[in-house]
């Protein structure tokens, strides 16, 4: 029986693992190269790292980080954060990503995916489309981590993309995000049943069904989550899980 990906998202801020809810009250819960050589051995498909605070100050994710993942990593990776330019997206792949994902330069300057996937290929470019409402305007795709709206619906932007030649989309509820009550199911349905690439549902999850629901309900070729696989309990522990192959009932 077929299985989706199931991929744990690392919010980096300042290097260090970060919870966030709602894209806000950020809050330190470790170290993230020790969360890399736990999820190697609970065997995670894919990790993705995002640096929350790279497009804000106008920088790259740290490049010696993400060798240093390379380095640990098992699994595949992909990472995001500033990526601005051509020589961005080089560099990344150089220092040991899978694939680069981009947010605030795919909403300010759309054509600038269709440059990356034809040097790159496809399958190395992945738009991350995160969705908010916005007064009088209904649901549109916000960049700079949530900081500042564009002018595009979330299902006209994932088309676009799809037809500049990004490969996945991440597509993420900023009012979810860091809740555990659910993803967007009615987001997530109508950006994967309208665009031939795969979509990644993000923002919310806080129980297996929850990945199952997104799968089953949603249509997402891909689940993802930060705070059901990495949060801190009520001593202030952090705890790091990963599903096993039998709990997922696809």
């Amino acid at each position: 029986m077929f299985r989706p990906r199931v991929i744990p998202v690392l919010l980096l801020k300042d290097q260090a693992l970060v919870k966030s809810v709602r894209f806000k009250n950020h809050k330190y819960i470790g170290d993230p190269i020790n969360a890399v050589r736990i999820f190697n051995e609970l065997k995670a498909d894919e990790l993705v790292f995002l640096d929350i605070d790279a497009s804000r100050n106008h920088r790259l994710i740290s490049l010696d980080f993400v060798r240093e993942v390379g380095e640990e990593a098992f699994m595949p990776f992909s990472v995001g954060g500033g990526v601005r330019s051509i020589d961005d997206i080089q560099a990344i792949l150089a220092a040991g990503a899978e694939k680069v994902i981009i947010g605030t330069q795919a909403g300010l300057e759309p054509s600038f995916i269709r440059e990356a996937s034809e040097r790159f290929g496809s399958s190395t470019i992945v738009v991350c489309i995160d969705v908010k409402k916005k007064l009088f305007h209904g649901d549109r795709t916000w960049v700079v981590n949530g900081s500042s709206s564009t002018r595009y619906p979330p299902l006209e932007f994932a088309k676009l993309m799809e037809e500049n030649g990004a490969g996945e989309l991440i597509v993420q509820s900023i009012g979810r995000d860091g809740t555990m009550n659910g993803y967007d199911i009615d987001l997530i349905k109508s950006i994967s049943t309208a665009v031939g690439i795969p979509v990644i549902a993000l923002g919310g999850a806080g129980r297996i069904e929850h990945l199952i629901a997104a799968y089953r309900d949603g249509t997402a070729n891909a689940v993802a989550a930060g705070s059901l696989f990495v949060y801190q309990d009520e001593r202030r522990g952090v705890l790091i899980n990963y599903p096993e192959k039998g709990e997922l009932v696809f």
